[in-house]
């Protein structure tokens, strides 16, 4: 079956160039358009891209014209001759290389390169998605082609049918040429991924300037392409057009006439970039440390904590999946000092660039593997991959839902039962704080409304000043400044409820529910 379609694709290929005029085919040939780019702008699409190593050889037959970096007897070298004046050798698969050129001869050796290249870096990929980028110096050429073309030929029969076409762009023709070689070589297919390959080809070669001095660099304006036609469509780009012809002095003329196509061609630089976009890996945190702090702490290149919560999960998952880098991120946050106890802190690690798609087995055995260190500062549970719509559903959680925490404090007088009646018969209390003075050097000074949704109190056998104070509040409320009030920023405080003064010697979270 796949003969069958590939001889009719060849077959579809002989009739195509069979039905191109010959004058302005053999006008553009000697102008050293690549026979890709003549079946591009004379807009034939469909699968007869796909047969690179043929395109040339067919031109050969049927029009008497062969390019001599198709040449076997070149042995797979070309010359700067021979490069496309309007591709710049992206169709041929020529690009510069360190000052060099560079002639992968063919659309599977191309496709080869790129997996090679995707598997040096260790990339895994269930499906892929190929973007291509191309310089506007191009689209500036395309569109000089097709006014030197409208110029000489407007009046001839066939240029009516090629008004009413719309060219391909180079970047779809790369597309058509590799796409199944690559799923052929890489074993998946194409479609939307994660996993993209990205052609990057640049050029040395400046747009021109227009009549106003500017340069002609419109690429992301989408026009319609056929011979003649200058806007609208939505296929390619073009960027010189008739008005900035006709409005350019004679110099410019010059440049963006045909003539220009005739000069030597220097090929564009190609960079291949294979990635991944980032995947999520989110679970519970419990911190058992008063010395651990959530992120990275480092003030004056000395390091605050024995360790952090980010460095401890972000250095034992990244390996597991291979990436560049990491992201911690975390439903709200607890000082260095303060306990994360209970169900846990929700968390997601952003790892950017995975080569690797970590199975649920590897992930149950990295989460083992954190919970076995011998240092036992923190645990996580509920470890997996969760879709980007766990970091939307998070930050809803830390700005929102509520937060349970377990403080033992000291007031300046003896806990009086009626202290007891009037601390739990407080419900759904408004605290206006604002930016604690602890954290003015790193937060902007605003007034925040948050809720404190119920206390109790548990007494301590053998203190009259110390009790376990259990409170759950709206997640965001700075606990320690709603117990001491925080000279006054923070109203009403715990301390302003009693008519005492207040401290917290010891803070736990104890349970942060997001649903």
């Amino acid at each position: 079956m796949a003969a069958n379609n590939s001889d009719e694709e060849l077959r579809l290929l002989y009739d195509v160039v069979r039905s191109l005029p010959p004058m302005p085919l053999n006008d553009l040939l000697s102008r050293k358009l690549c026979p890709q780019c003549i079946l591009r702008l004379f807009g034939k699409y469909g699968p007869i891209y796909a047969h690179y190593s043929r395109i040339s050889a067919i031109f050969s037959e049927v029009v008497g014209h062969q390019p001599s970096c198709d040449d076997p007897s070149n042995e797979g070298l070309a010359v700067e001759d021979d490069i496309c004046s309007v591709c710049y050798g992206i169709l041929q698969f020529i690009h510069a290389e360190k000052q060099a050129l560079v002639n992968k001869g063919c659309a599977n050796d191309f496709a080869a390169l790129i997996c090679e290249l995707a598997r040096q870096e260790g990339h895994q990929a269930d499906c892929f998605s190929l973007e291509v980028s191309v310089p506007p110096i191009i689209m500036e050429k395309e569109n000089a082609v097709r006014l030197c073309m409208k110029e000489k030929y407007s009046s001839e029969d066939w240029f009516q049918e090629i008004l009413q076409s719309e060219a391909i762009s180079v970047k779809d023709v790369v597309k058509l040429s590799i796409t199944k070689l690559l799923e052929k070589q890489l074993g998946v297919k194409s479609d939307s991924s994660s996993f993209r390959v990205r052609l990057t080809y640049t050029s040395t070669e400046r747009p021109m300037k227009n009549a106003n001095g500017r340069e002609n660099n419109h690429a992301g304006k989408k026009r319609k392409t056929g011979f003649g036609n200058t806007v609208g469509g939505n296929r390619c780009e073009s960027t010189v057009t008739e008005t900035d012809l006709k409005q350019s002095p004679e110099s410019l003329q010059e440049n963006i006439s045909c003539r220009q196509l005739e000069r030597k061609i220097s090929p564009c630089y190609l960079e291949i970039l294979c990635s991944r976009t980032p995947i999520y890996i989110g679970g519970r945190y419990l911190k058992y440390s008063r010395n651990v702090s959530q992120s990275r702490w480092i003030i004056d290149d000395e390091r605050m904590g024995e360790a952090s919560v980010e460095e401890i999960l972000g250095n034992g998952v990244l390996p597991l999946c291979r990436g560049d880098n990491y992201k911690f991120h975390a439903a709200g946050r607890e000082d260095i000092d303060v306990r994360m106890l209970g169900s846990g802190r929700p968390f997601l690690l952003e790892i950017q660039n995975p080569r690797m798609l970590p199975s649920e087995l590897s992930i149950k055995e990295m989460e083992m593997k954190i919970n076995s260190l011998e240092s036992k500062l923190l645990k996580v549970k509920n470890l997996k991959v969760v879709d980007d719509q766990g970091w939307t559903l998070m930050r809803e959680g830390e700005a929102d839902k509520q937060k349970q925490y377990a403080a033992i404090v000291w007031i300046s007088r003896p806990l009086e039962d009626k202290d007891l009646v009037t601390i739990s018969s407080l419900r759904d209390m408004k605290v206006l704080q604002s930016t604690p003075v602890r954290v003015l050097h790193r937060r902007s000074p605003l007034e925040r409304e948050k809720t404190i949704h119920w206390m109790k109190v548990e007494k301590i056998i053998g203190s009259t000043q110390y009790f376990l104070l259990h409170l759950c509040t709206q997640a965001g409320t700075y606990i320690k400044e709603f117990v001491h009030g925080d000279l006054g920023r923070t109203h009403p405080s715990l301390g302003s409820i009693l008519g005492c003064r207040a401290e917290i010697l010891q803070l736990d979270v104890t349970d942060v529910k997001m649903d």
